[in-house]
């Protein structure tokens, strides 16, 4: 578990993992109050939230959509997957990329680590 969670700090900034932090429980949530729930713990503008969730959205991580209100659209944000099917994601992609660029040096690898556990 620690490799995955080593994987997650590595492909999101320290921003982003406390919006998906705050997202992920709440399900959907527009900017503002994304930020409301993250201003009290850092010093940040609304601004910073809004493009770290429009980067996220652009990375498919999050998914969002548009309200009209009083003053124009606003987005909402939801995340596209819960937390466990993300880090599920990060794991596969690593293990891919590794047997992508090793082949079956990191396959037999596996198969030792996981021989080893049982």
């Amino acid at each position: 578990m620690k490799n995955t969670v080593t994987e997650f700090n590595s492909i999101l900034s320290p921003l982003e993992r406390d919006i998906l932090k705050v997202i992920w429980p709440n399900k959907k949530m527009r900017v503002r109050a994304i930020y409301d729930k993250l201003k009290s713990r850092r010093k940040l503008a609304l601004s910073s939230v809004a493009v770290l969730l429009d980067r996220l959205h652009e990375r498919s991580v999050v998914g969002r959509q548009i309200e009209n209100g009083r003053g124009g659209i606003r987005y909402i944000y939801y995340p596209k997957s819960d937390r466990k099917a993300f880090e599920k994601s990060i794991v596969e992609t690593a293990v891919n990329k590794l047997i992508k660029h090793f082949g079956s040096t990191a396959v037999s690898y596996f198969d030792e680590r996981f021989a080893r556990r049982k």
